[in-house]
């Protein structure tokens, strides 16, 4: 099938996005203007020809549009499906089923196997009427190649994880059940606390996975009430001290005049347990922890806030790689880890209103600040 080969010469020098032979097209809403769109539009008329043809399109085409422009729609266009059969051929948009209103979005190639997602919309005057015209969309994949082979690496990152404590359970509980009365007190004690240890990795990795969920869709939630954010930091460095470390490996700066903050304080437990388990665990030297009174500066206006300064004085972060420190699967060193709590710490603190910077500390290794606005409800804010 060759879409609209009745159409007469002349219209190859239509003016760009404009109808031609009185058909009375708008492309352009009001305020609109097609090369504005983000996604490539493509306007068939009546005739199958080309009318529409913004800059979007000829990006991902690469096909001008002043070569497009009055041409017919299959020779614009010359999709193919994955299995090499021409899609307008398979659609047939003109002369198939009067109940047809378009076509849902799928992966079709155009010539040299560039990939791209295309979907129609069959316009008529009435619903079994004749096609009025027809609009395509086009999309690059590469957005969606990204998206998929991130949700790839994060499945092989889960299964990697999980693999190991899983199979310490299993090969625990195995044994305890197969040979209970073979083991002491003391043996049982301790493989039932590695079993319990492998059971609380596994939990926080999928609550993890839950909170990139929320963080990806939208739908992270934040429960505000009072935080006190230095009693916070305390509490998390006596759990330093308790596992092991030297209560002199850590400097605690409180300023005065903090004002009072309204956060998760489930999620700032979070963040400042992330912040502090990399300053402890990749980090060298003194951890010092800074809380401050700052400002924050939001939809052009300025409140006050709240801002936590977590640094060590190990080898830092490679000024290369700065800008990936907040990303899925950022690893500071090979030393373990999913490389997933950094990307969660800065979902959290956006999620508070919140900025989160990362740089280099006065001792030469890494420095995460974030600030948090006071976030108070509206009922005891100032008029």
């Amino acid at each position: 099938m060759t879409v609209g080969t009745d159409r007469p010469t002349h219209t190859t020098h239509t003016p760009r996005n404009a109808a031609a032979d009185g058909d009375p097209l708008d492309v352009r809403p009001a305020g609109i203007d097609p090369d504005d769109l983000p996604d490539g539009l493509v306007v068939a008329d009546a005739t199958g020809h080309v009318v529409c043809f913004n800059a979007a399109a000829a990006r991902i085409t690469a096909l001008p549009a002043d070569q497009a422009l009055g041409r017919a729609l299959d020779q614009v266009l010359p999709l193919e499906d994955l299995k090499g059969r021409r899609w307008w051929a398979l659609t047939d948009p003109y002369g198939g089923l009067a109940t047809r209103t378009g076509q849902p979005e799928r992966n079709l190639l155009l010539p040299g196997g560039r990939e791209v997602l295309v979907s129609a919309r069959y316009v008529r005057e009435h619903p079994t009427g004749p096609v009025r015209r027809v609009v395509v969309s086009l999309r690059g994949t590469e957005a969606r190649r990204r998206n998929e082979r991130s949700h790839a690496e994060l499945i092989a990152t889960v299964a990697h994880e999980l693999r190991s404590p899983l199979t310490s359970v299993k090969g625990f509980t195995a044994t305890l059940l197969a040979k209970w009365e073979r083991f002491t007190d003391d043996q049982k004690r301790l493989m039932l606390e590695t079993v319990d240890a492998d059971a609380n990795r596994v939990t926080r990795l999928i609550a993890e996975l839950l909170d990139i969920s929320r963080i990806d869709s939208g739908r992270l939630e934040v429960r505000r009430q009072p935080v006190d954010i230095a009693a916070a930091v305390g509490r998390h460095i006596q759990a330093h001290t308790t596992g092991g470390q030297s209560p002199d490996r850590f400097f605690v700066r409180v300023r005065p005049g903090l004002p009072d903050l309204w956060a998760d304080p489930d999620k700032i437990d979070q963040i400042l347990g992330n912040l502090l388990e990399n300053a402890v665990r990749h980090g060298e030297g003194t951890v010092t922890i800074d809380v401050a009174p700052a400002h924050v500066s939001s939809a052009g206006r300025t409140e006050k806030g709240t801002a936590v300064t977590v640094s060590d004085e190990g080898p830092g972060i490679p000024e290369e790689s700065m800008g990936r420190v907040f990303t899925r699967f950022w690893r500071g060193s090979k030393r373990g880890g999913t490389g997933l709590g950094l990307y969660i710490v800065k979902g959290i603190v956006e999620a508070h209103g919140g900025t989160i910077t990362v740089g280099r500390g006065p001792g030469g290794g890494a420095e995460f600040r974030f600030i948090l606005p006071v976030g108070a409800p509206a009922y005891l804010q100032q008029p």
